[in-house]
């Protein structure tokens, strides 16, 4: 799939860097254009992708302090700017656009919405969001910016990409370690599935192209991806087990959410040596999704690349019935409540505490 990425706050500048830096260096030629924005100067000035900072009459680069409403307006009145810069990043070439942020910060949770909406007036392309949660221990400011992001996202983007921080934050891994981690996690995923059908080492059954990614998304909503890779014999027929294996990992333990299994759609895909992966192998994971999903359309099919291994990856579309989801929705709810009664400015405004005048 041929993609444009618009990184949104710190967070979203990040990870559009790494995304683009993978798919760089495994010359796999799925990201056409790139683009972090962000109203920190500080953080542009650390990304080697193309940047534009906006907010300077409001917040003079810096930053919008966590304030997600500020970063929406932001958005909104630099949004022509915005768009304009995006002229050579959104070439004709370009078969769908990722929005992505971090949704617990301001700039990012804010702005990304706002963006996706201003997109989604202007290009017939699929417009999609990656979206980060913040982990269960970011803070109460961090869990209401998600949950009112999150929220909008999925009315607004075409289909919104889900990446819990807590799926792949080590226990006690320092915050920095754990971010810089995570977004090679995700850039070798995500990398994976945009490559799909883009770059082939031989010839496969049956390809994965960008179409079964695009209709797998249709149905909206939020998706996640999973992934899980092992060795693989030189010998197709003893790939059936691996096959299998690393599906049933990549769907139970290995989900950018957790614990999510039921899903509308969902889609299979194998990377590896077109010699070494089964026919036998991918239908019998396909049908094993479908069964653990409960969804009946359930795409399959290979991404022939020149490995000793053996991935797969699997796209779940439709996942909001999600027990990790429903928890962070409440978590996001109560946080919501908990910062307006915590807002420290209230300490300025009653009679708890006498004046001196």
């Amino acid at each position: 799939m041929k993609a444009a990425l618009i990184g949104v706050g710190q967070a979203g500048g990040k990870l559009v860097q790494a995304l683009a830096e993978y798919d760089a260096r495994t010359d796999l030629g799925a990201v056409r254009g790139a683009l972090a924005v962000n109203t920190a100067r500080s953080d542009v000035q650390r990304l080697d992708v193309e940047t534009m900072l906006v907010g300077q009459e409001r917040v003079k680069g810096n930053g919008v302090g966590g304030d997600n409403q500020l970063g929406a307006q932001v958005m909104q009145d630099d949004a022509t700017e915005v768009m304009g810069a995006l002229d050579g990043v959104l070439t004709a070439e370009v078969e769908a656009v990722f929005v992505v942020a971090g949704l617990g910060g301001g700039s990012g949770s804010g702005g990304a919405p706002v963006l996706v909406n201003r997109l989604k007036q202007v290009y017939d392309t699929p417009i999609y969001a990656l979206g980060i949660l913040p982990g269960k221990n970011e803070g109460a400011m961090y869990q209401a910016n998600a949950g009112r992001s999150l929220k909008t996202l999925v009315r607004e983007a075409d289909a919104t990409l889900l990446i819990d921080n807590d799926a792949w934050h080590a226990s006690g891994e320092s915050l920095t370690d754990a971010f810089d981690a995570i977004n090679e996690t995700i850039a070798q995923r995500v990398g994976l599935l945009l490559a799909s059908g883009e770059v082939t080492e031989g010839v496969g059954e049956s390809v994965v192209d960008s179409s079964e990614i695009i209709n797998t998304l249709r149905k909206g909503g939020i998706a996640a991806l999973g992934f899980a890779s092992a060795d693989a014999s030189e010998d197709a027929g003893e790939n059936v087990n691996v096959i299998t294996s690393t599906t049933r990992k990549a769907l139970l333990t290995a989900m950018s959410v957790p614990d999510s299994t039921v899903a509308d759609a969902a889609l299979v895909v194998v990377a590896g040596d077109p010699d070494r992966i089964s026919r036998k192998g991918v239908e019998r994971a396909r049908r094993w999704v479908e069964e653990e999903t409960g969804s009946l359309e359930v795409r399959g099919g290979d991404f022939p690349l020149d490995s000793e291994y053996i991935a797969t990856l699997v796209l779940l579309a439709g996942i909001e019935r999600s027990d990790r989801l429903e928890a962070f929705m409440a978590r996001a709810r109560e946080a919501a409540t908990q910062t307006e009664r915590e807002d420290p400015r209230a300490a300025f405004q009653n009679e708890e505490i006498e004046d001196l005048f």
